[in-house]
């Protein structure tokens, strides 16, 4: 019963078959033997340390991503923090998981290679793995700025800051520092050495990254004077952007256009040229209107006492002509004038007379701001008419709210118009030639 329980080598548990430990302990004895006859001792024991070492290697880095990661997640699952959850996005924990392989590598240097004459070879197996957690903890800290990031942008006062331009630049220094140590490391050299042969690349690295510092300078002008922020809107033609800003980062600003296309800007181009900000429109609480028509000057003429009389009747400036027609005869009766011909004297025209009715309309319109420029005036004629402007601000800022706002204000001008006997200007059309 004993000698057939050997001669077995697989043993059967809960229907599945595993192989047993002797059998396992004999199958590697005998690969040990063939390897060892095949290469030598020595070769077959170098073979066997250099397994060992790539499988302590990957079990580390089995421990440390399955089973540390997952408990390191299920404790931020269970957390009612933020800012953990970002580094966790950002794969923070994961990347630091890369440093246990390597911390097993360079352990295992002095194992590996245990004589002296080997020491050179010690010294270079712990030199990869150094250069290797150098390149796991570069990666590890930019993995922490990202999250940085995404905690601060978070905050209510950080909107409008160029938070990823000063994070582009740490990561610019914290990579430039990393290349530096880890060349230095693979060629066992200090690194004060490589940064003094890097002073006469100067000229070479300021060529290089040029567009960098530029950036960089121009973000930190641009953040200290509050020049442009993160959901400004922007107008800058050369560019062809106009619209809200996305993102300000070291190298470029971010715009989306009305017609959600994206346009990309240099950062140093808010600097060096020209561009319209609409962020003082915004805190100011009202959008300007500031539109004209243009009348037929012929149109233009005195009002007649039948006109007045009609005209009296409209609400906005019944009053107004009433005391104006007072002041008027009161004054030309003082100065004995002839009222035949009605140059003579002062008197009321269509063309004032309507400027007055629409300042008096625009000033009981809702949405018309009365605590900002008001203004209803006549432009320089011109061969297309004589241009009558509103200049006035909107309360509303809501684009399609704005432009129904004016609409409605410029459809009731234009319907107003002929009540005073004046016409609007508009190039012949071919109605206006099958009339003749």
């Amino acid at each position: 019963m004993e000698a057939s329980r050997h001669k077995v080598p697989i043993q059967a548990r809960n229907g599945l078959y595993f192989p047993s430990m002797q059998t396992l302990l004999d199958f590697w004895n005998q690969m040990g033997e063939m390897l060892s006859n095949a290469f030598g001792n020595e070769a077959y024991g170098y073979l066997l340390s250099w397994t060992t070492l790539v499988f302590a290697a990957w079990l580390a880095n089995f421990i440390s991503k399955r089973i540390l990661l997952r408990a390191v997640r299920s404790l931020i699952d269970r957390s009612k923090a933020a800012w953990d959850d970002a580094l966790m996005e950002h794969k923070v924990f994961h990347r630091l998981a890369h440093l246990a392989p390597a911390m097993v590598v360079f352990a295992a240097g002095p194992l590996l290679f245990p004589a002296e004459e080997q020491e050179s070879y010690q010294q270079a197996m712990q030199r990869l793995a150094t250069a290797w957690m150098y390149l796991a903890g570069g990666r590890t800290v930019s993995a922490l700025f990202d999250a940085g990031i995404a905690i601060g942008e978070k905050r209510p006062g950080s909107k409008g800051k160029p938070l990823r331009s000063y994070s582009q630049v740490l990561k610019l220094l914290l990579w430039l520092t990393v290349g530096i140590v880890i060349v230095a490391t693979l060629i066992d050299r200090s690194p004060g050495t490589l940064l003094a042969g890097l002073g006469a690349m100067t000229a070479i690295l300021l060529l290089v990254f040029k567009d960098t510092i530029l950036g960089f300078v121009a973000s930190i002008q641009i953040a200290s004077s509050g020049m442009v922020r993160q959901g400004d809107w922007v107008e800058m033609p050369k560019y062809h952007a106009d619209g809200d800003v996305l993102e300000i980062g070291l190298h470029q600003v971010k715009v989306q256009n009305w017609d959600k296309t994206i346009t990309t800007i240099p950062t140093y181009a808010f600097m060096a040229d020209s561009f319209k900000n609409w962020r003082g429109m915004s805190e100011s609480g009202g959008r300007r209107i500031m539109r004209s028509i243009s009348l037929d000057m012929n149109s233009v003429r005195f009002l007649s006492e039948e006109d007045l009389e009609k005209l009296q009747r409209i609400h906005y400036i019944g009053p107004y002509i009433a005391g104006k027609k007072k002041e008027l005869d009161t004054w030309n009766a003082q100065q004995n004038m002839d009222h035949t011909n009605l140059v003579n004297g002062r008197r009321l025209t269509n063309l004032g007379t309507f400027r007055t009715y629409l300042e008096k309309y625009l000033s009981n319109h809702p949405s018309i701001r009365k605590d900002m420029t008001f203004l209803v005036r006549q432009l320089e004629p011109t061969k297309d008419g004589l241009p009558l402007q509103i200049y006035v601000f909107c309360a509303e800022q809501r684009w399609a709210i704005y432009e129904a706002i004016i609409a409605d204000i410029f459809d009731h001008i234009i319907a107003v118009i002929p009540e005073f006997g004046l016409r609007i200007f508009q190039n012949p059309t071919g109605a206006d030639f099958r009339k003749l």
